[in-house]
């Protein structure tokens, strides 16, 4: 049994789940209470769920055996939910070097040993960005630091993760940072208050050259476990600045042996993480992920149907669907108003639209915003883009030239897309399909991830299908699992068929 801690708009839905599995959901939220007819304890969790910023899916960090617990509750949604793991968990410490220097912090690409195929993880090196105000020294291009993760990123947003200079140690009930006294956050000062007299009356205070955060769950701790979470604080922070520390850095002395900021050899940077407290993982969710994940809620609470799907496209969208579920209970075999939703909230006719081209091994490719020149009510989105000359198109073989446009076909829930271009005088200079998984239309971008294997048709008719190699090494590289190809070489030779 794992404790898990769940926030964000996937909440109910995979507190259902983790329950349904046999897990504790801990610290629950008022509505999460109100749902379910279960006990949640207020103990410190194994593993903490949040929903990314962009509400496309949710980042999962803790200890690393309750991380691989979890994860397959997180994906077995639907064929489109994929993981990565997080090279970049909160509170990890890494060296890296500063590529570049901003008007607020630094660029900084880091050292995770991760990034290749026997991971898993993420292709590319990762970086993040370092606050000037969360570093001693100044930080020019080129120079060598250690730091500490405060916040990660998701792999699929252009985000960075959120360094530090500064040695912090996490704790659901209480953390440990630099400095002296104790803080609480409590969610009212009476409770705020309460708390602190208890601490006072268990002498609980922090070692010296740290200060104590209690954490709101503080509040409806024993005795018992205050004193546990604090000792547990305190040799984490031990144990984390022993790996931190050592390594030649400025202020690396009896009095700031934290070990973190600027380097003062290259040659000490290492190529693995310094200290990673906690793992974690990255899961994008898919349309059929966020349709499996309705019907989990649905066993909790009212659910319309694409009540996630919704959420996801915008905070607006999030809110109108909360308001509607308080107003009305809706059927649940009712189909996905899309005409609804687009009218309410986009895309609509004349509207820019994005398509966020996702690839399996986490990464996101803007192909570029085009205008909505058609929607329909059975979730049809057209969009044109003119396009610059230069180059040719990818497997048509053919120039691409000023003025040509492309019209993409975009259709909610499809396995697939065609794009068709065409030159200044209407002439088909080619159209390729691109094999997704289910596509969404979002009112700022249409998105999904490419499954690598395509249909072309050129202009003298012969069609194609291509990329089954490249389909067939993401298989390998664990990028793409194996259900997910099979039903994208289908999709594939059906559309060959078809063409």
């Amino acid at each position: 049994m794992v404790r898990v801690r769940v926030r964000g708009i996937y909440s109910t839905a995979l507190t259902a789940r983790l329950l349904d599995a046999g897990h504790e959901v801990v610290d629950a939220s008022p509505p999460i209470r109100r749902r379910f007819d279960a006990a949640f304890g207020a103990d410190p969790p194994d593993v903490r769920i949040e929903t990314s910023a962009n509400r496309q899916g949710v980042g999962a960090s803790g200890d690393s055996d309750a991380v691989d617990a979890v994860r397959e509750i997180l994906t077995d949604s639907g064929r489109d939910a994929l993981a990565w793991p997080d090279p970049t968990p909160p509170g990890a410490v890494l060296d890296g070097e500063v590529t570049e220097t901003l008007g607020g912090g630094a660029v900084v690409r880091l050292r995770t040993g991760e990034g290749d195929e026997a991971t898993g993880a993420p292709a590319g090196t990762p970086e993040g960005y370092l606050p000037y105000g969360d570093v001693d020294a100044r930080v020019e291009t080129g120079d060598s630091v250690r730091v500490q993760v405060r916040e990660s990123a998701a792999p699929w947003t252009d985000r960075r993760p959120e360094l530090s200079g500064e040695l912090r140690v996490g704790g659901d009930l209480v953390a440990l940072e630099p400095g002296s006294g104790t803080r609480v956050d409590a969610r009212s000062d009476e409770a705020a208050r309460e708390l602190s007299g208890m601490l006072d009356l268990l002498d609980l205070e922090p070692p010296a050259g740290w200060r104590a955060v209690w954490r709101p769950p503080a509040v409806d701790a024993d005795t018992e476990s205050l004193t546990a979470g604090l000792d547990a604080a305190v040799d984490a922070a031990g144990n984390l600045r022993e790996a931190a520390a050592g390594s030649g850095s400025v202020g690396d002395d009896e009095t700031d042996g934290e070990g973190l900021g600027l380097l003062d050899d290259r040659s000490r940077l290492r190529d693995a993480p310094i200290a990673a407290p906690d793992a974690g993982v990255w899961v994008w969710f898919g349309r059929e992920s966020r349709f499996g994940l309705d019907d989990a809620r649905r066993t909790a609470t009212a659910t319309m149907p694409g009540h996630h799907r919704v959420k996801a496209g915008s905070a607006d969208a999030s809110a109108g669907v909360d308001l509607a579920e308080a107003l009305c209970d809706p059927a649940p075999d009712a189909e996905f108003p899309f005409a609804v939703v687009s009218d309410a909230f986009g895309p609509r006719e004349g509207d820019a639209l994005r398509i966020d081209h996702g690839k399996p091994d986490g990464r996101l490719i803007a192909l570029g915003e085009g205008t909505v020149t058609e929607v329909d009510a059975d979730g049809g989105v057209t969009v044109e883009r003119e396009m610059t000359g230069g180059g040719t198109y990818d497997g048509l073989g053919v120039d691409r030239e000023a003025g040509d446009v492309a019209e993409t076909s975009l259709k909610e829930g499809r396995w697939w897309y065609p794009t068709t271009y065409r030159g200044r005088d209407g002439t088909v200079r080619g159209t390729y399909v691109n094999v997704c998984t289910p596509v969404e239309v979002f009112p700022d971008a249409a998105r999904y991830v490419d499954l690598h294997v395509d249909v072309v048709k050129r202009p003298d008719g012969t069609v194609e299908r291509v990329d089954d190699d490249v389909l067939a090494e993401s298989v390998a590289a664990g990028y793409t699992p194996e259900p997910l190809a099979e039903k994208a070489r289908s999709v594939a030779s059906a559309l060959e068929n078809a063409l």
